[in-house]
């Protein structure tokens, strides 16, 4: 039994088809999404999705955070920002990270150091996709 899974942001539609296995960074941690999961309606993180499509090949994506629904046969992850794995620009990734770094050292004001902190925890998701997605590759 699969889950038919459909990934969309706000920008387009980044996967719809057949899956084995979802794990989601959820606010209250990880999850694993199975067949006979029960029915679930959850906020989740900046982080990755990792998946194992019907063919067993597996997938990471990067998304900024959303709303995770679980169904008896469907899932849909709505997310703000999400991008594959191989599409995210590590050198582009690395200077944001470097730029949010320096924010938090600054400590201007509170608000900007929030974003800074907000905008840290995003780069380093996209860091460990681009990593674990290196991984399949290899």
């Amino acid at each position: 039994m699969n889950y038919c899974l459909n990934i969309v942001s706000a920008e387009k539609q980044i996967f719809l088809g057949l899956v084995k296995k979802i794990q989601v960074s959820g606010t209250e941690g990880n999850l694993g999404i199975y067949p006979r999961h029960s029915p679930l309606l959850t906020t989740i993180q900046p982080g990755m999705v990792f998946l194992v499509k019907e063919s067993e090949e597996k997938e990471y994506i990067y998304i900024s955070g959303g709303i995770l629904e679980v169904q008896p046969k469907n899932v849909i992850i709505l997310a703000d920002t999400a991008i594959r794995g191989e599409e995210l620009d590590e050198q582009r990734v690395l200077k944001a990270k470097n730029i949010a770094e320096k924010n938090i050292k600054l400590k201007n004001n509170d608000i900007n150091y929030t974003k800074a902190v907000i905008q840290l925890a995003k780069e380093i998701a996209k860091l460990r996709v681009i990593e674990l997605t290196k991984k399949l590759r290899q």
